[in-house]
């Protein structure tokens, strides 16, 4: 059965579809018969770099597969697509240039067209390039997904599992996760990206990721989302700090003069924070921005400056105080992220039952009474 059957073509113009398909299909199926004739005689010029139990290529690791050619192909134009630079595309892809660009005319006369408009300083796609990338975009996810099915180990004696997080849950959540999840599964090879909570959407939902840690409102209805405890932003102040010996809530009179180190912007955390500000109309005495919630923190220990931060951070800074304020922040749960579309492997759902173990009878208990629950 042809693999592209099921796509949905979606060309600029109506009178290119069939023809297109036609075209993306027919190279595809010559490249699998190139595939195999590879096998029976590998070429003794092979330009790429042997890259040893690497089955696959992804372009935000720069590794190129050597097992099949249309996604070696692929992910030539996908970097020549992402640096607009044959010499930079190479270089991240582990080929020559001369290579790559000689791969890229031979792919050109192929499909017919010109897919790279090389005249300029800056290479920029073509028309019918932007449309024949579109499709080979989704047969390169498509052949990927296949391969992690096909590579899913069901007793899980090996595997591999990429999970995402923002920030906050490297302070706390993370380490203790992997480690337990390790001791359990020593085989399975577990890739670790913190990014910001837009990108960890974003991730899910163009398969480069399988699962991350976020919160249960998320935006798209393709990404399932399984609570796991809340949290709440408090004040976080050091053991020498002036509000140290507090027992009561801090007013808003208080919290207005005190000097704050806040995260900056790219964190969304920093977007409660100044909504708060502004529900109150509020003017915060903010004496440093960081991009780092381990600086902050480092900042904060020394007892001059305090910080707003989730409660849950105590889990494993217990050497600060954390202050209730008046109003209080909103209540917010954290969720195990996936994506209703993906494939979902063992070693997946190996990893979400672990953290829901922790959560419910392990070491990580204590996350879910550190926040009450709202009245």
């Amino acid at each position: 059965m042809n693999p592209f059957n099921a796509f949905t073509v979606s060309a600029p113009g109506a009178r290119h579809q069939s023809s297109f398909r036609s075209m993306f299909e027919n190279h595809a199926q010559a490249l699998c018969l190139a595939q195999q004739a590879e096998q029976a005689a590998p070429s003794a010029n092979a330009v790429e770099k042997d890259q040893p139990g690497d089955p696959s290529f992804n372009p935000r690791n720069k590794r190129v597969t050597q097992r099949h050619p249309l996604l070696r192909n692929i992910s030539y134009l996908l970097a020549i697509d992402e640096h607009r630079n044959f010499t930079r595309a190479a270089d991240a892809l582990c080929v020559s240039q001369s290579a790559l660009s000689q791969k890229v005319r031979q792919l050109e006369e192929e499909v017919g067209a010109q897919l790279f408009d090389r005249s300029g300083r800056v290479v920029r796609i073509t028309d019918f390039g932007a449309v024949y990338l579109e499709y080979a975009r989704r047969a390169y996810n498509d052949l990927l997904t296949a391969q992690r099915a096909m590579q899913d180990v069901h007793d899980l004696s090996r595997g591999q599992l990429r999970v995402a997080f923002t920030p906050t849950f490297t302070e706390y959540l993370v380490a203790p996760v992997i480690e337990h999840f390790h001791e359990r599964y020593p085989g399975i090879v577990v890739e670790m990206t913190e990014m910001s909570l837009d990108s960890v959407e974003s991730a899910l939902l163009d398969d480069q990721v399988d699962l991350a840690f976020g919160f249960v409102d998320v935006r798209s209805e393709d990404i399932e989302a399984e609570p796991l405890f809340r949290e709440q932003l408090m004040l976080v102040i050091g053991k020498t700090h002036p509000l140290a010996q507090q027992r009561t809530p801090i007013t808003l009179d208080q919290f207005a003069r005190i000097p704050l180190a806040l995260l900056t912007t790219s964190f969304v955390s920093r977007f409660y924070v100044d909504s708060y500000f502004q529900s109150f109309d509020m003017q915060p005495t903010v004496a440093l921005q960081a991009n780092s919630i381990s600086a902050v923190l480092k900042i904060v220990s020394r007892g001059k400056i305090a910080t707003i931060l989730p409660n849950t951070i105590e889990f494993e800074h217990r050497d600060l105080q954390y202050v209730a304020l008046d109003p209080a922040f909103p209540v917010r749960t954290t969720a195990l992220l996936r994506s209703r579309r993906a494939y979902r492997s063992t070693a997946a759902a190996a990893f979400s039952a672990t953290v829901l173990d922790m959560l419910d009878n392990g070491c990580l208990a204590s996350l879910r009474t550190l926040t009450p629950a709202l009245a």
